[in-house]
């Protein structure tokens, strides 16, 4: 057996090794080792540091380096905390338990405990049926449930069981009734007489009044059973308004508002399309009309 003398890449020791290994390597340019413990140390190809805390030598890879390294995370803290002080804390008084305590950084803290937080800002039920009945007051009528923002429609549900039921123990009529279960409702007439099949569709239709914008409701889309909420009366095009209040909410209502789109590009009636969006919880729908009449 050919041995031959070979010096270990990571120790440098000299070893004896087979010729044939030897010629291999060479040919590969493999590096040689004279055991697998010395093979293994030069891939981790670990640096030794010196911690500029405490002095300490340790051993890191290269992509553990840094412009600063510490042999642990308390020496980095002493370090850290020594260079860079922190800011003195405020004192605060709780809004709700009236104790002082101390705020670190920005930000508006108005409580010194989640506890404290839920039990002033969260609503309960006298709270809600205030809320609404002011809500009512300035509208002058019974309030939608989207024009209630802030989680009120939900707390509304979950302590009086519906929004409906919230309505009428604020002393209001419900928008409504089981008799008219899905849009028909006996208080949502126009200001001109129009009967409208939602408290949104009454909003639209006053304002269209209340502007001197001549409409009739449910006008019949050519060839079909279709019907558009309004139609502006104009002598020289066709304009349909529509109120989508439930688009994205049932793929049978999303089919129609497609097959409507289709009709209005088919026979090139100008189609004005309002969403649920436009109406709450800002009033955009009356910019969008304005600009469609005026294009």
């Amino acid at each position: 057996m050919n041995l031959v003398k070979v010096k270990c890449t990571f120790c440098e020791k000299r070893f004896l090794r087979r010729k044939g290994q030897f010629d291999e390597a060479r040919k590969f340019g493999w590096n040689q080792y004279c055991s697998k413990k010395c093979q293994f140390k030069n891939k981790t190809k670990k640096r030794v540091l010196s911690c500029e805390n405490c002095g300490k030598s340790f051993k890191r890879t290269p992509s553990g380096i840094s412009s600063h390294n510490y042999c642990s995370r308390s020496c980095a803290a002493i370090i850290n905390n020594r260079n860079y002080q922190k800011r003195k804390a405020k004192k605060l008084k709780c809004k709700n338990c009236g104790e002082k305590f101390k705020k670190w950084g920005a930000g508006n803290k108005k409580y010194c405990s989640l506890a404290c937080r839920n039990a002033a800002e969260r609503y309960n039920p006298e709270k809600l049926l205030e809320i609404i009945k002011e809500v009512a007051s300035k509208i002058n009528r019974t309030p939608a449930r989207r024009e209630l923002y802030g989680g009120v429609d939900k707390a509304c549900i979950k302590f009086f069981g519906s929004w409906n039921k919230a309505i009428e123990l604020a002393g209001l009529t419900p928008n409504r009734s089981h008799d008219n279960r899905m849009y028909k409702r006996s208080n949502a007439k126009a200001l001109d007489g129009h009967l409208c099949d939602s408290i949104s569709e009454l909003l639209i239709d006053n304002w269209l009044y209340q502007n001197n914008i001549p409409h009739e409701r449910n006008a019949q889309y050519p060839g079909t059973h279709h019907k558009a909420d309004w139609q502006i009366i104009s002598k020289s095009q066709k304009i349909f308004i529509e109120y989508f209040g439930l688009a994205n909410d049932s793929p049978r209502y999303d089919r129609a508002v497609k097959e409507k789109k289709e009709l209005c590009r088919k026979h090139k009636i100008k189609l004005i399309e309002i969403y649920h969006w436009d109406l709450y919880p800002k009033r955009k729908f009356e910019e969008k009309i304005k600009k469609s009449l005026r294009a």
